[in-house]
């Protein structure tokens, strides 16, 4: 993998986890710093400990959270733990007590952390873990898992001062914002989102960060700006990452080469991956014999009840190839799982609080089938089992 695809796949890379690697990527940075501040407007932090990219998105997107969370009271957690490492040295030492004293202390939400819920430990202790599996922390002695069954649980736990390099850096005052959206145009201030260098980074980051990035109209800025600069934007794709651009009528997206091995591309080595495959390809089967409409946006829409069928159908079909988990999972709770998926993948998106499902278009360019021997074998033990 290039040191540049290193940086991007990763959060960070720490010195002390990996010597080699850090020297080898700190080594190549010139090669494409030009690349990374130009085209994407990103920096790189680096320090005697650790090289960070700072990997900020053209746009948020749901799935762009930290896949461990289920909960917003997890990221204040999170936050509340940063602040408190952030008066730690590295290597210093403190106990799980200190922890949880300063969290009840300067939590303020509506509703207070009370210890002795059982669910308020649950989420702490999946941030802790959290944090220690990505170097801010280490265990010395003993074992926070306990403490969801016993809030008396001590644990020794030692700083190596990677927390306070873990928020994204802002050149403000983030308490001066009032929405989402001043937070989101940090960098820009009252500058015009839809012209020059602001454009060219936002497009360069949702190319790199997102699936794909779907046509919002005739009026669709940024999509209008990868029409007209296709060639360029795939050159610059092709030189630094060898990554190729597809761009359609409906949406333009990077492709990775198949022997990347990158986290969190599709399809994955995911048991639900293939089951997603064949789900698209079940939908061009659809689609084939009139069953499904396109819509004028590219995309198919039906009900949550009619996705629940068709999903109940490619199990009935196709089912038996799958892992034990999903071979043995309800209709709905499969249901459920593949809509989490696929929406991470931006293959499909719930309306109306999930009254309605719309197919997106990138469904209908990846979708997977059993080889014909594999068929035909089955078939096979079909046939002799009625036998």
């Amino acid at each position: 993998m290039k040191e540049l695809e290193i940086l991007l796949d990763k959060y960070w890379v720490i010195k002390d986890d990996d010597k080699d690697l850090f020297y080898r990527v700190k080594d190549s940075i010139p090669q494409f710093k030009t690349f990374l501040s130009d085209k994407l407007g990103y920096r790189i932090l680096m320090n005697q400990h650790l090289i960070k990219l700072e990997k900020i998105p053209g746009s948020p997107q749901s799935f762009m959270g930290i896949k461990e969370f289920n909960d917003p009271i997890e990221y204040v957690l999170l936050c509340l733990l940063l602040m408190f490492l952030e008066d730690r040295s590295r290597d210093e030492q403190f106990v799980l007590s200190e922890i949880t004293e300063f969290i009840q202390g300067n939590f303020m939400g509506k509703e207070k952390i009370d210890w002795t819920q059982y669910r308020h430990r649950k989420h702490f202790i999946k941030v802790l873990r959290f944090a220690q599996s990505m170097g801010m922390m280490t265990v010395n002695d003993g074992d926070d898992q306990k403490f969801a069954y016993h809030t008396e649980t001590e644990v020794l736990y030692e700083s190596t001062g990677l927390s306070r390099y873990f928020v994204r850096h802002f050149t403000s005052d983030i308490m001066d914002y009032s929405n989402v959206k001043e937070l989101e145009n940090a960098e820009w201030g009252d500058l015009n989102a839809d012209r020059g260098v602001i454009r060219r980074h936002r497009v360069y980051r949702k190319l790199l960060m997102e699936p794909v990035v779907y046509s919002q109209g005739s009026d669709d800025a940024d999509y209008d700006y990868i029409k007209k600069q296709r060639g360029l934007i795939e050159n610059d794709f092709q030189r630094y990452l060898d990554y190729n651009l597809h761009v359609h009528k409906n949406g333009a997206m990077v492709v990775v080469p198949t022997e990347k091995n990158l986290q969190d591309t599709f399809p994955d080595t995911k048991a639900i991956s293939d089951i997603t495959l064949l789900f698209n390809g079940w939908i061009r089967l659809a689609l084939g014999k009139g069953k499904l409409q396109i819509n004028q946006q590219g995309g198919i829409t039906m009900s949550r009840a009619a996705f629940d069928t068709l999903v109940m159908e490619l199990k009935k079909d196709s089912g038996h190839g799958w892992s034990k988990e999903y071979r043995e999972m309800q209709g709905s709770n499969l249901a459920d799982n593949l809509i989490d998926y696929m929406e991470s993948f931006k293959l499909l998106r719930s309306l109306y609080n999930g009254r309605e499902i719309e197919i997106l278009p990138l469904a209908g360019k990846l979708i997977g089938e059993y080889p014909q021997e594999y068929r035909q074998e089955h078939e096979k033990k079909e046939k002799q089992h009625g036998e």
